[in-house]
């Protein structure tokens, strides 16, 4: 566990010294910041909330939410390049490799979604800040986190190429979109308001609203209420299942992978570039 917390505060260091990777970090921050600035004086009907304020607690659990595919990309690319099989070659190597790689994608997540939230508080109006309002913050947070990264991890062991994450990237947009993100869910009809709440990412963003937003907001959500106990308990099953099945998952990855299979991807990779 030691070496794990010491490989993934390498790792994140690393992602704020690299230009790329540093550039990534501040790239959906400032697009989303320039979503809300057209956001931020838009009425959501007659109920005297901005879309800006709803918008930003939102955009945050989305962003939490999106580290299982973080977590997927990362963990397909060390799987191609030979880093997991170098990892399981040593003791303890793949339970070090994994909390590292937790504690990276998670120290990233953290990091960009202050470099959203703090700018973002001054640029649009309607939030409310407490000491209650930071602890469901927090809760939900790190809730979500444990509820979403072994997902991550399950699908980063599902795909064999970094090619293939674009096969998530396109239903993570269309789960985004039916999550009541960047407008209600209650706009959304009844079936499709139904199925987006059935995901991490809706869950988030409710817990997120109900930390920054004043309780009046809540009128415009499913119930008019918060939902805090519905909001623990779905994130908790997230969190059992993305649990119990990592593990297995990953360990039958790690069985099966092996010198040959890495110079086999490795060159049908040089293939490609030639």
């Amino acid at each position: 566990m030691k070496r794990g917390w010491q490989r993934g505060l390498i790792e994140l260091r690393q992602s704020f010294t690299n230009g790329p990777e540093l550039f990534s970090h501040f790239l959906w921050p400032v697009l989303m910041l320039v979503a809300l600035f057209f956001l931020r004086h838009r009425d959501f009907g007659s109920s005297g909330l901005l879309l800006g304020a709803l918008a930003l607690p939102s955009i945050l659990g989305m962003n939490a939410a999106m580290g299982m595919v973080s977590m997927s990309q990362q963990l397909t690319a060390d799987r191609e390049d030979g880093t997991l099989l170098r990892a399981k070659a040593i003791p303890n190597g793949m339970v070090c490799y994994l909390v590292g790689k937790v504690v990276s994608v998670a120290g990233g997540l953290l990091v960009d979604l202050l470099i959203l939230l703090v700018p973002g508080l001054f640029l649009v109006d309607g939030i409310a800040l407490g000491s209650a309002h930071w602890f469901t913050l927090v809760w939900v947070l790190l809730l979500g986190l444990v509820a979403t990264l072994p997902i991550g991890a399950v699908l980063g062991s599902v795909f064999t190429s970094a090619r293939s994450q674009g096969l998530i990237q396109l239903p993570m947009l269309g789960v985004i979109a039916i999550s009541g993100i960047f407008y209600p869910i209650t706009a959304l009809p009844g079936w499709l308001a139904f199925v987006g709440q059935l995901t991490p990412v809706y869950w988030m963003g409710l817990g997120m609203r109900s930390a920054l937003l004043p309780s009046a907001a809540a009128a415009v959500e499913v119930g008019n209420s918060w939902r805090h106990l519905e909001t623990a308990g779905v994130l908790s099953l997230w969190a059992i299942a993305g649990l119990l099945l990592a593990p297995v998952v990953l360990r039958r990855m790690a069985r099966r992978e092996s010198g040959s299979k890495v110079a086999a991807r490795r060159e049908r990779a040089l293939q490609r570039v030639a």
